[in-house]
């Protein structure tokens, strides 16, 4: 019979920390490059990390993160969790993920109690639902299943990248959803969000430059999340990408996810650093 553990597995393995001491957690993160950790798995653990200092009635409505320096993948990630502020709506952390003595990744994490409220959201575009011909599993969806430990299963919707000539700046759109069946437990959820938040986010500033000669070096600077509704990451999701600026080597990227029925559930913006190689 195949436990709870194993059915959800093996994201929930990949957020997995140590408790060192109050405050003090320790893990690993596989690559996004060759011994290079992937960002968007030390902020999913630094998330990890704040939440489990909150009570659980408080949700993760927001984080900020900036991207230090490199995290290699066969050194542990040490993250120091600050217990900023408790207040009678919202809590606050800051975690700073340390590694070798050096800081690699900050993150500021705000947490909210439930409220009601009145509501509006943009709609979601017309796409192809997953597993559809124009929404099935391409060569490049299973060379990321691999690169990201079969965590993640992607569905890239096809004739959904565009470029500058439009006017609009490059986009693309893909369906997303973590591998197995979840907890139930918000906080991984959101943590699953802030791990696939990560992935081709990046590389959507620099599509209309994808056929040059010699990939360009493209590293994270920082990345914001905003969780708007609940989802759950183990069900698909429609992550729409677009970036409006690429200059002084540095391009902006924005995305939403949404769920199949249409519900805005988060937002997401992150900086990124695109440096030509020497050919």
């Amino acid at each position: 019979m195949t436990s709870d553990l194993d059915a959800a597995a093996p994201f929930t393995k990949l957020i997995e920390l140590e408790r060192v001491e109050e405050n003090l957690y320790r893990g690993t993160c596989h690559p996004g490059a060759p011994l290079t950790a992937f960002g968007g798995h030390v902020a999913a653990q630094s998330l990890i990390a704040a939440g489990s200092t909150v009570p659980v009635e408080r949700a993760v409505h927001s984080l900020h993160g900036y991207f230090i320096r490199p995290g290699r993948t066969d050194r542990p990630i040490v993250y120091q969790v600050d217990r900023t502020r408790e207040g009678a709506s919202f809590t606050t952390r800051r975690v700073v993920a340390v590694q070798d003595g050096e800081t690699i990744f900050s993150l500021s994490a705000s947490f909210q109690r439930s409220e009601d409220s009145e509501e509006h959201q943009v709609d979601m575009p017309e796409v192809p639902q997953p597993g559809s011909p124009a929404a099935g599993r391409s060569a490049e969806d299973e060379a990321e299943r691999q690169i990201f430990q079969g965590a993640l299963e992607t569905r890239r919707i096809a004739d959904s990248r565009q470029d500058f000539d439009t006017g609009q700046g490059p986009q693309q759109k893909m369906w997303v959803r973590v591998v197995g069946e979840l907890p139930d437990d918000p906080l991984v959820h959101a943590c699953a969000l802030t791990y696939t938040s990560d992935v081709r986010l990046a590389s959507t500033a620099y599509l209309p430059f994808r056929d040059a000669p010699v990939a360009p070096r493209m590293a994270s600077l920082d990345h914001a999340v905003w969780f708007h509704r609940p989802f759950r990451a183990d069900t698909w999701l429609l992550f729409t990408m677009d970036s409006p600026s690429y200059a002084s080597s540095r391009g902006l990227t924005r995305g939403q996810f949404f769920t199949q029925n249409g519900e805005l559930v988060a937002s997401v913006v992150q900086e990124v650093l695109i440096r030509k190689r020497k050919s």
